[in-house]
């Protein structure tokens, strides 16, 4: 007879979903999992398998829920432009809001696992890649709308942003200054006419 859990796997993957976003694969050890999920090694492993599955499986859970609410904020609505500045001021209030200054998971696995682990590399890409078809989607309804104006090449417009957000996402574990964080974005939101 197959034994039942004892744990909620779904919230135990959201636990270890934070721990990693907090700490990194790196510097995320058994001991932390344990602890912050509730469980114990062979719990994990039964359920998730080894260290680097369970890191790929949150990284799953995080960028699922990411894309779900970039497509919420982007695709409903009247204006385009403003979903536009509600998704990029939204990703600039959760980071100073964040005591933790976690940044976003997905980019702090592209800076530290793609660089030497292609699964990774794969995984952070395909989310750059949807995020992309998301914004080119909501550029898309602007230009069908007549809000944008037309002669815009959506697909490179929407790589540009997606590349303004890496980079905007990036430079605040550093904690700019807030008008230099307002400054920039207004002039990323100015690509979007």
């Amino acid at each position: 007879m197959v034994r039942q859990r004892e744990f909620d796997v779904d919230q135990a993957l959201e636990d270890a979903m934070h721990i990693f976003w907090s700490k990194g694969y790196e510097a995320t050890s058994l001991s932390d999992l344990t602890a912050g999920m509730g469980i114990q090694r062979p719990s994990i492993y039964s359920a998730f398998g080894d260290k680097k599955e369970l890191f790929e499986a949150a990284l799953r859970k995080y960028t699922a829920a990411h894309a779900a609410q970039a497509r919420s904020v982007l695709l409903h609505g009247e204006s385009v432009k403003e979903a536009f500045r509600r998704y990029f001021a939204g990703i600039v209030e959760e980071s100073y809001a964040d005591p933790l200054n976690r940044g976003c998971f997905c980019i702090n696995t592209m800076v530290e696992m793609a660089p030497h682990d292609e699964k990774f590399e794969v995984l952070t890409r395909e989310h750059e890649m949807y995020l992309a078809a998301i914004f080119q989607e909501a550029i898309e309804r602007g230009l069908r709308s007549g809000e944008l104006h037309t002669g815009v090449d959506a697909k490179s417009l929407a790589q540009t942003l997606v590349v303004s957000l890496i980079g905007l996402t990036v430079m605040m574990k550093a904690r700019p200054e807030r008008s230099f964080v307002d400054h920039s974005v207004e002039v990323i939101l100015t690509l979007i006419q």
